[in-house]
Parts: structure tokens; sequence; C-alpha cells
């Protein structure tokens, strides 16, 4: 069967893409910094690399049949310091190029390159995102994300000069109960509160753990895939439609709706604040065309299916 490199293959998303390729058959090399002495399964082996020193293991390489992409420092983890503005950049632009490095002057195999990328590469809603929704044929955002994902994306094209085919998922907001935004808004809830971030009129563009890893096998197995996707679900929602859906679902009638201000999400969270407080509806017309079928695409059932998690 073929074998599938996987970069940030211990995160979050990671964890779960391994189990299913895993379940399809597939062979995977996870590459880590750190040396991993026990095997999940006979089918999953580690390799060593280390970005900062542009090194990684030559038979991960010449081993693989597929790359795919996830490594990158979490947007959300730290406050934005100019310092922690650039390891978020240099995380993803600097594994990208060592990638493509390794590609170009490794005798390999390689048939594709699946790289996440972000929805932030879109700026705020407009009357017409508002209709239609942003689609992948628009410019990045001037602003830091969309300048992230602008250099992100960028940094991983080079592969598509050697033949490789490449396809780049922007990712949306991932519900999962092990980490991202949803233990987030689960937080406020064990004291009955739901907390409404600012007006709460802002749209978010939302995919299901599940539908995110379907999507990068679906871009694996499918020769047809190539460029950008949106990686969202077809029905966005609002910060307040998802927070009370969500404290309905947990406590039932027994909490109580707190609007949080702009300005106090301001003094807590910094420039970041204007990501939270950001409105993007994001279309997900053209990974439908290819004929990807969604699971989740109610948010109450997405978010049922993560409570369930928990309570088990």
């Amino acid at each position: 069967m073929a074998t599938v490199l996987i970069t940030g293959g211990t995160g979050m998303i990671g964890k779960h893409l391994t189990e299913l390729l895993v379940l399809k058959g597939f062979d995977i090399i996870i590459v880590s910094r750190k040396k991993v002495m026990a095997r999940r399964h006979a089918s999953i082996s580690y390799a060593l690399w280390d970005v900062a020193k542009q090194t990684i293991d030559k038979s991960a390489i010449e081993n693989a049949d597929y790359i795919i992409h996830l490594a990158g420092a979490n947007v959300t983890e730290k406050r934005w310091s100019t310092t922690r503005k650039k390891e978020i950049v240099d995380s993803r632009t600097q594994s990208s190029q060592l990638l493509v490095t390794a590609l170009s002057t490794i005798p390999n195999k390689v048939k594709a390159v699946v790289s996440a990328s972000a929805i932030g590469w879109y700026g705020p809603d407009t009357k017409e995102s508002l209709q239609k929704g942003f689609n992948e044929e628009l410019p990045a955002d001037n602003a830091y994300l969309g300048e992230t994902c602008r250099l992100w994306e960028e940094s991983i094209e080079p592969v598509t000069s050697l033949g490789i085919r490449l396809v780049k998922l922007r990712i949306g907001i991932v519900l999962s109960k092990e980490g991202g935004a949803l233990p987030e808004f689960i937080k406020p809830l064990k004291w009955g509160i739901a907390a409404i971030l600012g007006q709460g009129s802002q749209v978010i563009s939302w995919i299901h753990e599940e539908d995110l890893c379907r999507m990068f096998a679906f871009a694996v197995e499918n020769e047809r895939l190539n460029g950008v996707y949106n990686a969202v679900s077809s029905c966005p929602v609002t910060n307040k439609v998802l927070t009370l859906c969500l404290a309905r679902l947990m406590k039932k009638s027994s909490f109580i709706p707190i609007h949080v201000p702009e300005f106090m999400l301001k003094l807590i969270l910094g420039e970041m604040s204007i990501e939270v407080l950001k409105s993007a509806t994001v279309n997900n017309y053209k990974i439908k065309n290819t004929g990807f079928e969604f699971k989740f695409s109610d948010i109450e059932i997405a978010l049922q299916e993560e409570i369930l998690k928990i309570v088990d």
C-alpha cells in the first residue's frame, strides 16, 4: 500500500488523520523533532526532522508516496507579541522550505503534497461575501493572518515545479473536543455562562474534525484535485448561534447568556481580538463540486457529536 508522510502528525488533526489513513490501508511516516520509541500501530513509523537546521531523515522522503503538511505553531496558544508572530510565520514557511529542498535534492516517488492553510487568508465580510461567501480566487487580506497565509501557501508552491501535484486546504474553525476553539467555548459553561463574544453577530465558518480528516484523505486519493480549496462546512453560523446552541446541548436551560464586551477582549487578547471578532463567511462550492460529501453540515449535530465524546 502507498505511504503517506505527515508533518504535524502528533497534533490534534494529525492524530485523527493518521488513524483514518491507517484504516484505509496506508502506511504512515510521522516526522517529529524528537525520537519516538513506541509505535502506536504496525503501519505507523517515525522519522526525525529539524526545521531550524533544515534537516530531515532522507529515508522518509525516499519512501513516501504522498506528503500531508500540517506543521505550524498554534496561532491562538499565546498572545501575539512581535516574537510570537514571527514564530507563527517561520514555523510554516521554514517547514515548507525544508520539504521543498528535500524533494528537489533527494530521489523520491512523491505524487502529491497536500498542505494545510487557513481561512485567515480572507479579510472581514463584505456585503457580497455575506451573500455568496469568500471563494478561493480572492487575494489574501493585508492583515497579519492574511499575510501569514499568503507566505505559507507561497512557501510550499515550488513543489509544483518538480512535477508534484499540490493541494492546499484553507481550513476553517475546527470543531474538536481535543483542541482549537471548541474547548474555549466550553470553559465558561462549566459555570453556567454562555459567553457570547462582542455582539455575537460575527460569522464563523467551521468544519468538523472528521470532515477535515476525510477531506485530506480525499485530496490524497483523488488525482483530479489540484490547487486551493476551502475546508469549511456548508452552513456557517454566527458566534451567538454557535454559543447558544452549545449551551443548550450542555446545560439545557440552566445557563446565562453574557456578552463579553469588545474592549475586554482587546485587553485580554490584544491584537488577536481582531480575528476573534472578525466575521468571515467562506463558501465550499469548489470542494463540493469535486464530489466530496460532508458528513456534518448542521452545527447542532456537529456539536452534539463532539459533546458526546466529552461525556464518554
